[in-house]
């Protein structure tokens, strides 16, 4: 009797963890999902030229935006103080002032709120000991991550308020590979968490190692993206494949040293982003046809079949992207198709690597 009261304890503990497991992971998701609104909003601001607009830091009483006439012509003061304006936007009218100010304000809002949705149920979850072993030090890194991107976003804005009509794309590029690592991290631990712990789950380490090289494969290609993005190099080129009548650009090696064309050069830095996107795309066709003679599982199959349709799905958004000669609309979904293709490729590899071992029958 009292064995058996002993096991339905246990029983109960371990459906308790399990619910904890999946409240935390749609915690999680959640975060997830306004980090994708937020790449998404930033692209938009980026398109729409308005990052500059904004010309001060204030984390905590800048969540309010102007509230008066005075205000308002007091922050479009400090604008027309700003090369972006003077040699861009010159005669540029409060109202229209406003359009770009509303959509960094709501950049910098949003961000913001993720903060407070991230901080407070992460405090309540630890406080009631419903966070596995393990995994606090986890989302402590991610708080305090979260933390450096909003720095980081200041420091890239503030490239823009010196001799630039426009934000150094070297530090753009930087925010948002941050964000996406954000991102990415915050999938994976939950997506692990809702898989659950399994003692007959089994690692396929050459899978994983595939996927990892794909990540990394693809990691640069967003890399490239942004940069792409920093020097809008999307307005010019606009046919594909050729690029002026040439597969590679005839000004491909203008600048010297030789190694800014990577990263200075307008046309070799679109080349790079359609040559990378191509790759990345052949990558994921490649692996998908060496799982077919795998002995994978179901789930396997799916999550490889997943990631090669968003790979074919976001190179197809971006040239379409290129010869529209980026509309605000394509260029947001083309953001967003990143992040799907980043999605795909992490829950591929967490099917790869399932969380293993016993479920805890306590939590500290």
């Amino acid at each position: 009797m009292e064995r058996s009261l002993s096991a339905q304890g246990v029983g109960l503990s371990a459906q308790q963890n399990r619910g904890n497991d999946r409240a935390v992971a749609l915690w999680l998701l959640v975060c997830c999902a306004m980090i994708f609104a937020m790449a998404v909003i930033g692209a938009i601001t980026r398109l729409t030229e308005s990052g500059l607009s904004i010309m001060e830091w204030a984390p905590f009483t800048g969540a309010l935006p102007p509230l008066s006439q005075a205000e308002w012509q007091r922050v479009f003061a400090l604008y027309q103080q700003i090369p972006e304006y003077t040699q861009t936007n010159a005669g540029m009218s409060l109202d229209e002032f406003k359009t770009i100010f509303w959509w960094e304000y709501i950049h910098r809002l949003w961000g913001r709120l993720i903060g407070v949705v991230f901080a407070l149920p992460f405090l309540w979850f630890w406080l009631r000991g419903k966070l596995r072993p393990g995994l606090a030090p986890h989302l402590l890194l991610l708080f305090v991550l979260g933390g450096l991107q909003g720095a980081l976003g200041w420091f890239m804005v503030a490239s823009g308020f010196g001799d630039r009509v426009d934000v150094s794309q070297y530090r753009l590029t930087a925010h948002l590979l941050l964000a996406l690592a954000l991102y990415a991290y915050s999938f994976w631990l939950a997506a692990g968490l809702f898989m659950g712990r399994n003692p007959a789950a089994q690692e396929d380490r050459s899978l994983g190692r595939a996927l990892m090289a794909l990540l990394a494969l693809l990691t640069v290609t967003l890399a490239s993206g942004g940069f792409v993005a920093g020097l809008n190099a999307g307005l010019i080129y606009n046919t594909f494949p050729l690029m002026d009548g040439d597969v590679v650009p005839a000004s491909y090696w203008q600048l010297t040293p030789p190694w800014l064309n990577f990263f200075e050069n307008i046309a070799a830095v679109q080349f790079n982003h359609r040559l990378l996107a191509v790759t990345t795309l052949a990558a994921a066709l490649g692996l998908w046809l060496w799982s077919l003679s795998r002995p994978l599982t179901s789930q396997q199959k799916s999550a490889l079949a997943l990631v090669l349709m968003a790979a074919l799905g976001q190179l197809a958004l971006g040239i379409a992207t290129l010869l529209l000669v980026v509309p605000i609309w394509l260029g947001a979904l083309h953001q967003a198709g990143a992040i799907i293709t980043l999605t795909a490729v992490i829950w591929a590899l967490r099917v790869a690597y399932p969380p293993v071992g016993t479920v805890e029958k306590s939590r500290a």
